[in-house]
């Protein structure tokens, strides 16, 4: 009881440092590519955060699988490091006890994993296509970045600004260019600011600048310099736009069982089912070979995560593509990874007694010549 208390808390350790790795390095991954997306002005800047932690808690199924599988690699393997398992082995009890205490670890977290796939996984999808569309159609003026140029909503207007005053929100240095019925304008002003009427209409007034007008190939242009000039802004209706199959829940995939919804159900329910899985593969992958180096068995165990990973998506993508049935795909893959783990069971069972028993010889003349 003792030991497996340990075992357990070893086990609890090493997943948190394994989590927060994984989570810095993935966070850090998502903030590069989405502040490229704000500095490029497709996202706004106060958005950045926002969307960060919804990109995370979409992964947060995959990430918690992959701290589940290298939480029990690491520890078994320093077992072996630390010649505990040669005690293990030599007091009669086989690899095959450990699946108990790592199936009482893996438990609650493959729980976890669960509700995260089947519940705040599409959720987190379904925030996150909505806030991006509710802020591609903002306001022209709400969308502009300092540096940027921007294109209105329905494609006929530019603008550019060189600084923004958050607090007043005046703008600085104006740069527009409108095409309207095959006649260009362009309008110039050293500073603007926004105006709402009683009515609602908003405006964009440019003050002490200029204005170029007419139509392009010809020279009919009209130039002429103001004080004070007004530009309406327009506020479009976010479209109501159907939702991808990532962010529809999990009822709606049972309602509408097409392929492309039976493959995303089946991807759902082969996250928990790939983190038992692992988990269990943790226990025979973890044998370390000291003439190998400590390092073979972590490649070895890499190389399988990214094959289950793998043919989970080929499944996937046959069932969207009618190749595979839904009844076959969802338990296919995991019944082929439950195989391997059987011969790597057979193959460990067959060659780890061996191991500790050489093992243990070694030991006991290395003892016996430092005594003499």
């Amino acid at each position: 009881m003792i030991f497996r208390r340990a075992i357990l808390r070893e086990f609890a350790n090493l997943a948190v440092v394994a989590f927060v790795a994984l989570i810095a390095i993935w966070a850090t991954t998502l903030l590069i590519r989405i502040l490229d997306q704000a500095a490029s002005g497709k996202l706004a800047s106060e958005a950045v955060l926002v969307v960060l932690a919804l990109q995370l808690l979409f992964y947060l199924p995959v990430l918690l699988s992959i701290t589940l599988f290298f939480a029990v690699l690491m520890t078994l393997s320093r077992g072996y490091r630390d010649s505990e398992m040669i005690v293990w082995f030599s007091s009669g009890l086989p690899l095959t006890a450990w699946i108990r205490p790592v199936a009482v670890f893996a438990a609650p977290l493959v729980l976890v994993i669960a509700v995260l796939s089947f519940v705040l996984t599409p959720w987190a999808a379904q925030q996150a296509e909505q806030f991006k569309n509710k802020l591609e159609h903002q306001d022209e003026i709400s969308r502009v970045s300092p540096g940027v140029f921007r294109e209105s909503a329905r494609s006929d207007r530019i603008v550019f600004v060189e600084g923004v005053d958050g607090n007043s929100r005046e703008v600085q240095n104006i740069f527009v260019n409108s095409l309207i019925d095959n006649r260009l304008s362009i309008t110039m002003s050293k500073r603007g600011y926004q105006e709402t009427h009683p009515n609602g209409d908003r405006f964009l007034v440019l003050m002490n600048g200029r204005r170029y007008d007419g139509t392009p190939g010809t020279p009919e242009y009209k130039v002429w310099d103001f004080e004070k000039y007004s530009l309406r802004i327009d506020s479009p209706e976010p479209p109501d736009l159907q939702a991808s199959i990532s962010a529809l829940s999990t009822l709606a995939l049972l309602e509408t069982p097409d392929n492309g919804h039976k493959a995303e159900l089946m991807w759902r329910i082969g996250l928990p089912l790939a983190a038992f899985n692992l988990a269990l593969l943790a226990i025979p992958l973890s044998f370390v070979n000291p003439r190998a180096g400590r390092s073979a068995n972590l490649l070895l165990a890499c190389l399988i995560y990214m094959v289950y990973s793998s043919m989970m998506r080929i499944a996937s993508s046959w069932v969207t593509q009618g190749r595979l049935q839904f009844e076959i795909g969802w338990w296919v893959v995991h019944v082929a990874m439950l195989l391997v783990l059987f011969a790597l069971f057979y193959r460990r069972l067959a060659v780890l007694p061996m191991f500790a028993w050489l093992r243990y010889r070694s030991l006991s003349r290395n003892g016996a010549e430092s005594a003499n």
